[in-house]
């Protein structure tokens, strides 16, 4: 029933192994041992498995290395872990590697029948990806950047209400540098002619946004106004040729 099924098993005492071989034999697995972590790696090299059953502890390359490199090969690969005293910390590590199954150490008949036929029915376990925690750093760009345009976005809507600010202002602080001038100015000049310096100036401060204002608003029509006497100026020219 299970003769394509090859099974890999891998356990530095051959007790154990002998025990698994001749179990699943019998239920029609192709069983191939291995004594130690450096000849398991060698055949899962060179042959494919459909399940591998490694001890958790050898010397050498352990159990946890062999069924790392089983993930890494083939990740659809179930591995099950043999262990008669294993740690969390390493029962951690053996399920972040994507192992299928645990046995405990004695192995019954029972056990490993049942453990390889789960195994073999589960769906695939694929090694848990390491999850490196994520820098401040990482998250700093974004936040500049979204300040970046909150602050361009600020920036955009004030530059009107500056511009029509510095447009306000500018004129009154004209008007307060000519009074400070003027001030010092009466300091080296009569009354009189500090008085009529100061409103000759008062004036052409206040006088030179209107006339300006008054050129802006008027040239237009001014232009308009010339093209018809420049055409009649034109007309005559060309009927005496």
């Amino acid at each position: 029933m299970h003769a394509m099924h090859k099974v890999l098993v891998v356990d530095d005492d051959p007790a154990v192994r002998k025990s698994i071989d001749r179990v699943l034999s019998s239920k029609g697995y192709a069983v191939i041992t291995a004594e130690s972590g450096e000849e398991a790696v060698h055949k899962l090299n060179a042959e494919k498995y459909d399940l591998v059953y490694t001890d958790i502890r050898m010397p050498g390359i352990s159990g946890l290395e062999v069924a790392e490199h089983v993930k890494a090969q083939r990740a659809w690969t179930p591995v099950v872990i043999i262990t008669g005293y294993g740690t969390d910390a390493a029962e951690a590590r053996a399920k972040a590697a994507g192992v299928s199954a645990f046995v405990h150490k004695p192995l019954s008949p029972e056990m490993i029948e049942d453990s390889a036929r789960d195994a073999m029915a589960l769906p695939a376990v694929a090694p848990q990806p390491t999850v490196l925690p994520v820098a401040t750093e990482a998250a700093m760009p974004e936040a500049a950047t979204a300040n970046g345009v909150l602050k361009s976005i600020a920036l955009l809507f004030a530059a009107p209400f500056i511009g029509l600010a510095f447009i306000v202002v500018f004129p009154l602080v004209g008007l307060g540098v000519m009074a400070v001038l003027a001030a010092r100015a009466a300091a080296k000049y009569d009354a009189v002619k500090t008085a009529g310096l100061v409103l000759k100036n008062i004036g052409m401060a206040i006088a030179a946004p209107v006339v300006g204002l008054f050129f802006i608003l008027l040239f237009p029509f001014i232009g308009l106004a010339l093209l018809p006497w420049v055409a009649g100026k034109a007309v005559p020219r060309r009927v005496k040729v």
